[in-house]
């Protein structure tokens, strides 16, 4: 396929995803019908021909109004998946020394990179569209234009270091070659396509495409009967629109393969061939390359590349909520205006259709004739009721938001224990979506330290605040990352409420275990002891410890470079003889050692005066 010319190989690539568009067809209409359900636009379904169709009334006074429950249900799901935020934990590849050091570095990268990236407000946006739509992606690139600029070309442009870039992507912009794939694992090849402006296209690749009208989703405000009787309501809709003056630009990845051992990447912009060659990054497990996305789902559909959303589980409740509920309010109407029998002839119909009987009206019939009057109806029934009380069950039973406020739920004897067990099981249930949440944020922890294995070439300078409110600054570079192994630090981030955390640290404290031999609290553990309460960081706290430990670790790099370090006696002795030793029985020690005939006895030295001063 490489010999291929650019023209062939820009028609096998449309082609191919022409064809993917065909096959994810039922998928997107139900995702374009889950959206307009969400937004309020309840009345309309999907036609024969593929396409979303409205309901209009079948009769003038018939009631066609919105009672919308998906969208509260989603807000509750939407603030409780907000609280996950786990906290990575980077793992040593092996117990030497220099890993450990590295498997520190990463963390400090991950933290740094927190509020750089903005990854809260990246995560929260994934989120939404995996509630609606089932399925949301992580796009983790490397951009070569961002970063400190540390040269210039010869055109007198900057050269900057680089930096990774997440995006998060929509699952309309994603198509695989498989739709019976589960995982990404699995597919083979994907696409990844995106309407863009035509000045933006020149502003990445720097080539000129012709702009045309492409079709977007937006958002638009139409009345098409709703409302009841004598009143119209609006509501919004997804509908389709015209982005003018556009291109779509299409990003097709191929997994390595015989052919293709280091995968392939074709980049097409419009009719425009960009770039054909090698997948970019080296961001899959045991140095392979692989797709630069992490899928996230809502929940997983068996045999299916898409997750499911629960709003599509929400869909028939809700248009049996909004009948009972618009019958209901008919019913009422013909109670209150009443409906009339009149005598044919008997009086002006064309009057009485005009003004009915309003207070006060002089109603004049024909002599002789019977006198309008009121069809006798009989009091709601109690079917209406009964019916809205169990779609509202059947609402909080398929959504798994339980409303425990409700006091025909709770006894005023209920036991506390009780009370927790029905918290803990109304969370459990979205435990299959907040797993998949929390993979999806270690494959991108994963990738990014990948990344900057790979393209982290200049040594950089990151800073980072310390527990202590210090500004924590380090040099590295791609050869001081040697692990990319994630643990999670939290587990259950939903059902721990900050309540819950203070009363479970004040149950440890009580029963003595996080005492030292002793019998105190040191102040390491108060300090952080206070940081999970909830009180923060305090300016004027110091971390001994932690202080010395860092005063050692500096210790050990002037030893090494032949500097004459002098022992005070501030320091823990101690922890900087235990500081020293570690070191010494390090890798990089070793390394050092063999370049310098006289570290050993330096270091010897300098450990020993430590024990004079503590006489140990």
């Amino acid at each position: 396929m490489r010999k291929q010319n650019k023209e062939d190989i820009v028609s096998i690539v449309l082609d191919d995803f022409k064809k993917r568009q065909y096959e994810r067809k039922s998928f997107e209409i139900q995702w374009q019908l889950n959206m307009n359900f969400l937004m309020g636009n309840q009345f309309c379904n999907i036609g024969y021909g593929g396409e979303i169709e409205e309901n209009d009334k079948q009769y003038f006074w018939q009631e066609r109004e919105i009672f919308n429950h998906i969208s509260p249900i989603i807000d509750i799901r939407l603030a409780k998946l907000s609280k996950i935020k786990p906290r990575m934990r980077v793992v040593p590849a092996s117990n030497n020394e220099i890993d450990v050091k590295s498997a520190k570095l990463s963390q400090k990268i991950l933290n740094s990179l927190n509020n750089k990236l903005n990854l809260n407000s990246k995560i929260n946006q994934a989120i939404k569209w995996s509630e609606v739509c089932g399925t949301s992606f992580y796009k983790v690139l490397w951009n070569n234009d961002v970063g400190q600029a540390i040269a210039k070309d010869e055109n007198n442009e900057k050269i900057r270091i680089g930096e990774v870039e997440i995006s998060v992507c929509s699952p309309f912009e994603i198509f695989p070659d498989n739709v019976s794939c589960e995982s990404l694992d699995e597919v083979k090849s994907l696409i990844h396509a995106r309407a863009y402006s035509t000045d933006e296209i020149f502003d990445m690749y720097g080539i000129e495409v012709e702009g045309k009208d492409v079709n977007v989703f937006s958002l638009d405000n139409v009345s098409f009967g709703l409302g009841g009787l004598g009143y119209n309501g609006t509501c919004t809709k997804i509908a389709n629109s015209q982005k003018k003056n556009s291109a779509l630009v299409i990003e097709r990845y191929e997994k390595p393969n015989k052919k293709f051992p280091n995968g392939r990447l074709v980049i097409i912009a419009g009719d425009k061939l960009v770039y054909d060659g090698d997948l970019p990054y080296i961001n899959s497990n045991d140095g392979e390359r692989t797709f630069p996305f992490v899928k996230q789902t809502c929940m997983d559909r068996t045999g299916c590349f898409w997750g499911e959303s629960l709003v599509e589980r929400l869909i028939p409740i809700q248009r049996a909520y909004n009948a009972v509920k618009n019958r209901k309010h008919e019913f009422l109407n013909r109670l209150s205006m009443g409906v009339l029998t009149v005598e044919d002839g008997s009086i002006d119909i064309e009057n009485l259709e005009d003004e009915g009987l309003s207070p006060g009206k002089v109603l004049v019939y024909r002599q002789g004739a019977t006198p309008p009057q009121y069809m006798d109806t009989e009091s709601l029934p109690s079917a209406f009721t009964n019916e809205e009380e169990s779609l509202l069950s059947e609402f909080q039973a398929l959504s798994g938001i339980s409303d425990l406020i409700n006091t025909d739920k709770i006894s005023s004897n209920m036991s506390g224990i009780a009370l927790e067990l029905m918290i803990n099981e109304n969370e459990t249930r979205m435990n299959s979506t907040t797993e998949s949440i929390r993979q999806a944020i270690k494959n991108v922890s994963q990738n990014i330290l990948r990344l900057y294995k790979q393209f982290a070439l200049v040594p950089r300078l990151t800073k980072i605040v310390g527990e202590n409110g210090e500004m924590d600054l380090f040099f590295w570079s791609k050869n001081d990352l040697s692990s990319d192994d994630i643990e999670f630090e939290v587990d259950n981030e939903i059902g721990d409420s900050l309540t819950q955390k203070r009363e479970m640290i004040f149950r440890l404290i009580d029963a003595d275990i996080l005492k030292d031999t002793d019998g105190k609290i040191s102040n390491r553990t108060k300090l952080k002891l206070l940081e999970m309460l909830g009180f923060g960081i305090w300016e004027n706290s110091t971390d001994l410890i932690e202080l010395h430990t860092k005063k050692a670790s500096n210790e050990n790099l002037n030893l090494c470079k032949s500097e004459e370090v002098k022992v005070s006696e501030i320091d823990d002795h101690e922890l900087h003889v235990n500081e020293h030793i570690a070191f010494m029985l390090s890798g990089e020690y070793e390394e050092k050692k063999k370049k310098n005939n006289d570290l050993e006895k330096r270091f010897l030295i300098h450990i020993n005066q430590h024990k004079n001063f503590k006489n140990i």
